[in-house]
């Protein structure tokens, strides 16, 4: 097995997002251009999308690190709307996207339509969070399109697991594709239930870090395996342990945290810079088999889907969003509604590798030994449609919201709500300290108590400290000060380290122990004031 073109595809991907991070455009598409154009340097490899690869291998990590970060408390506060996109919209748009190419291409059968209605249905769920977290969206929205992404593939995989049943001539009807989706979520949800819990208890039970995260790593590999082996969806299975582990994870030791958080960062940087890649990668695999089409007419058949993915997608966001607030329940319970909302979560609907992976796998014959009819065609257009929405609508997002005057995060509001948690955490802080202390078994001399009461005092006002005034002079903060004066202490310190292990006095293990206390005390420094 050569394993340089994977080497070469995580290096370069992940070189050019480091790049992209210094340019006005998002990363995700930075990626994608670049694996256009890299497509055709001469001597670069063939990188076809395997889905037996990509939706086993690649899917679920992306979605638990994705479900992780999400939170179970805003999605479950705004469980409609993300219903009414994630299950709702994606069988909307399977009719509509398969009706609109039914009526466009000629000779296209209506089942392959749906077959293509179905791949370019689900909004990505790598694309959603990466937009979502570059243009600093609001939270409510941000919750919505999060969790449409985290469930929509699910609905996506199942219809076109449906349509696919009928154009290979299964003898599929609607009646048996509504009841294997109901199987495939009411199991995926009840496989995530069930494995939600033990693995939990096997996270807080295992007393080393590196074995715990060693798990996290296996976890949505596991949750997704054991959901399809009994036929359920491992896309939800895999979502809903991902939303009780994170909801649960103050329960887990500090050292595990901060491993799994940059354990997890770095894993989702590798995947989703590859995944971004490879989607621009795709075009001469996607264009070599599209040859009995002439450039224009398939150019417009591009066009026309595209256009029919954005349309379909305000035309069921619209109704969806307004029509439930008919009821004076809902209006009391969410109060008023702008029509910019909707307007940015119908948008925001950027497909992406899931939908080119679907596509690909698509069998190249039916039942009887024909070819699967128009596959080339519907690849194409699956292409051109990931495209057009990473680009399109990817570029244009964050313009329009700085045009609407869509309102952004409210820094000031939340500095001052999470002073206020601090401030009450650190009462009840000090009273446990106290009550403590007058116990002869924890009897401290008085400086080494000063000391934990000044940590104390110290987490508490950074906190109000950030809220504070700008130095005129070097245009920091008093937290940036706070900072870059305490690295410059340990920075002192960790030469005179070095200078003394050069000089032989202390040896390289009690070097490394060294630092790794220096190195904790400046991620405190750091954590204290971010």
């Amino acid at each position: 097995m050569d394993v340089m073109p994977l080497l070469l595809l995580v290096a370069g991907s992940a070189a050019v997002a480091a790049a992209g991070r210094r340019v006005p455009v998002p990363v995700p598409l930075v990626l994608v251009a670049v694996g256009l154009a890299v497509s055709y340097v001469p001597g670069v490899p063939d990188y076809t999308l395997d889905p037996h690869i990509v939706l086993p291998l690649l899917l679920p990590p992306l979605l638990y690190t994705a479900a992780t970060d999400s939170s179970y408390l805003d999605l479950r506060a705004q469980l409609r709307p993300v219903a009414l996109l994630s299950v709702g919209y994606v069988l909307f748009a399977t009719f509509a996207v398969g009706a609109a190419a039914y009526a466009i291409v000629p000779g296209l059968p209506l089942t392959a339509a749906l077959v293509l209605g179905a791949v370019v249905a689900p909004p990505d769920a790598v694309a959603a969070t990466a937009v979502a977290r570059r243009v600093g969206l609001p939270s409510r929205i941000t919750t919505i399109l999060q969790g449409e992404s985290l469930v929509n593939d699910a609905t996506a995989i199942t219809a076109f697991r449906v349509a696919l049943a009928a154009a290979v001539g299964e003898g599929a009807t609607w009646a048996g594709g509504i009841l294997e989706f109901l199987v495939a979520a009411i199991g995926g949800i009840g496989m995530g239930l069930v494995l939600m819990v033990p693995l939990h208890w096997l996270r807080t039970h295992l007393r080393e870090a590196l074995l715990q995260n060693t798990l996290s790593l296996l976890i949505p590999f596991v949750a997704y395996a054991v959901a399809e082996q009994v036929h359920a969806s491992g896309v939800l299975a895999v979502v809903v342990v991902a939303l009780y582990l994170g909801h649960r994870a103050w329960e887990v030791d500090f050292a595990t945290r901060l491993q799994e958080e940059a354990v997890w960062k770095m894993v989702a940087f590798v995947l989703e810079s590859a995944v971004f890649a490879l989607i621009g990668l795709q075009l001469p695999v996607v264009l070599k088999g599209l040859g009995e089409y002439e450039g224009a007419e398939a150019a417009w058949y591009a066009v026309a889907v595209f256009l029919v993915v954005a349309v379909a997608r305000f035309v069921w966001v619209y109704p969806a969003t307004f029509l439930p607030r008919l009821s004076a329940r809902v209006r009391a319970r969410e109060g008023e509604m702008s029509w910019k909302g909707p307007f940015i979560i119908g948008w925001a609907g950027m497909r992406g590798v899931v939908s080119l992976a679907i596509a690909f796998s698509i069998p190249l014959t039916v039942n009887d030994g024909d070819p699967f009819p128009e596959r080339n065609l519907i690849l194409f257009l699956t292409f051109t449609t990931v495209i057009g929405t990473l680009v399109v609508q990817g570029v244009t997002l964050p313009p329009l919201i700085r045009l609407l005057k869509f309102p952004t995060r409210d820094v000031q509001t939340e500095t001052l709500a999470e002073a206020n948690a601090q401030a009450q955490a650190s009462r009840a802080a000090e009273h446990r300290l106290d009550d403590l202390l007058t116990d002869d078994r924890n009897a401290l001399p008085g400086p080494l108590a000063d000391r934990l009461r000044t940590v104390l005092e110290r987490r508490r006002n950074a906190v109000w400290e950030r809220l504070g005034q700008v130095n005129q002079v070097t245009g920091e903060t008093v937290d940036d000060t706070y900072r870059r004066l305490s690295r410059e202490m340990i920075g002192a310190e960790r030469d005179v380290f070095v200078r003394l292990r050069d000089g032989r006095y202390i040896d390289d293990e009690m070097l490394r122990t060294l630092l790794r206390r220096l190195d904790l005390e400046e991620a405190a420094a750091y954590r204290e004031t971010t």
